[in-house]
C-alpha cells in the first residue's frame, strides 16, 4: 500500500490544528461590525434617556419637600397625603375609575364579538370598520364624537358621553388582541367539535371561550389603561360638571406644576405600568403580535 504523502493525515486519523493555525473568533469590539454595534447601543441609550428621564424627574420631585420644582430641598411624603384631602382630585379619580371599569367591560364584550367576526367572516370592510377609531387621530375622533353627540343625538355632554367615547376607541384594541389569539389556534379543534355533534354555543362555551380568555383579560386591562389615561377625546366630550383625572391634572398645571401634580402623576404612572405588566403576563404572545 502506498504511504500518504508527507503532511497528509492517514485514513482515520483525526485532524488537529496547531494553536497558531486555529482561526480566532471575531472580536465584538473591533472592525465594522463592532463599530455598528457601538453606535446602535449609543443610539438606543439616547432614545431611552430621552423617553424616561422626564418621567424620572416627575417621580423624584413628587417627594421634594418644597413647593418649587427648581431645587431639591428634602425627602417627604406630604404631597401624597395632601391628595387624600383634595376633594376635587378624589372625585375626578372616582369618575376615572368608574368610567374605565364600565367602558373596559363593555369594550371587552363588543371587541370579542368583533374579533370573532373578523376571524370567521372574510369581509374586507369589517377590519377597516372596526380598526378605524384606532388609527384615527385622537383630536379628529374627539371632534367627530362631539358633533355626533350634540348635533345628531342631542345628548348632554357628561358622564354618558365620556363612557360612549371611551368604548368607541377601546373596542378596536380588544378586537385586534382577540383576533390575533384566534389566528394562532388550530382550526381542527373546532372541526372535531362539530364532527362530534357539538352545537355552536357548546363549542364556544367549552372550547373557544377558555382559549381566548387570556386575550379577553389582556384586552380588558389594555382598555382600562387607555380609558384612565385618555385626555384628548375626554376633553372634547366631557362637558361641564364632570371631570376625570387627566382633566383635573390639566386644570391644575395651567396655574403651576406643583409637587401635588407630580404626586398624582406618579400614582397614575404606577397604575398604568402595573396594568400593562399584567396584560403582558396574561397574553404575552398576543400583545407581541405573534398570535
Amino acid at each position: 500500500m502506498r504511504a500518504p504523502p508527507p503532511g497528509r493525515p492517514k485514513a482515520g486519523q483525526a485532524i488537529t490544528l496547531k494553536r497558531s493555525e486555529q482561526p480566532s473568533p471575531p472580536s465584538a469590539g473591533r472592525g465594522a461590525g463592532g463599530r455598528r454595534t457601538w453606535w446602535l447601543w449609543a443610539a438606543s441609550l439616547a432614545v431611552y434617556a430621552f423617553l424616561y428621564i422626564p418621567l424620572a424627574v416627575v417621580v423624584l420631585f413628587s417627594f421634594n419637600d418644597s413647593m418649587l420644582n427648581a431645587q431639591w430641598v428634602g425627602f417627604t411624603f406630604r404631597w401624597y397625603g395632601k391628595l387624600l384631602h383634595n376633594g376635587e382630585m378624589l372625585r375626578a379619580a372616582a369618575n376615572s375609575v368608574l368610567i374605565a371599569l364600565l367602558s373596559s367591560a363593555i369594550s371587552t364584550v363588543l371587541g370579542a364579538m368583533a374579533g370573532l367576526a373578523m376571524h370567521r367572516y372574510r369581509f374586507r370592510w369589517l377590519p377597516l370598520l372596526v380598526l378605524t377609531p384606532v388609527a384615527m387621530p385622537e383630536i379628529l375622533l374627539g371632534v367627530s364624537l362631539l358633533l355626533f353627540f350634540r348635533q345628531v343625538l342631542d345628548l348632554t355632554l357628561g358622564f354618558v358621553s365620556i363612557l360612549i367615547a371611551h368604548i368607541t376607541f377601546s373596542i378596536g384594541f380588544v378586537a385586534v388582541i382577540v383576533r390575533a389569539r384566534l389566528a394562532g389556534m388550530d382550526e381542527s379543534i373546532f372541526e372535531a367539535a362539530r364532527d362530534l355533534g357539538a352545537t355552536p354555543w357548546a363549542t364556544f362555551r367549552r372550547i373557544t371561550l377558555p382559549l381566548i380568555l387570556p386575550a379577553l383579560v389582556a384586552g380588558f386591562l389594555m382598555s382600562f389603561t387607555l380609558s384612565i389615561d385618555d385626555f384628548v377625546i375626554t376633553f372634547f366630550v366631557a362637558g361641564v360638571g364632570v371631570s376625570t383625572l387627566p382633566l383635573q391634572i390639566y386644570s391644575m398645571i395651567k396655574v403651576a406644576v406643583t409637587p401635588e401634580v407630580n404626586a398624582v402623576s406618579t400614582l397614575l404612572m404606577a397604575l398604568t405600568l402595573t396594568l400593562i405588566f399584567f396584560a403582558s403576563r396574561f397574553a404575552p404572545d398576543v400583545l407581541k403580535g405573534h398570535g
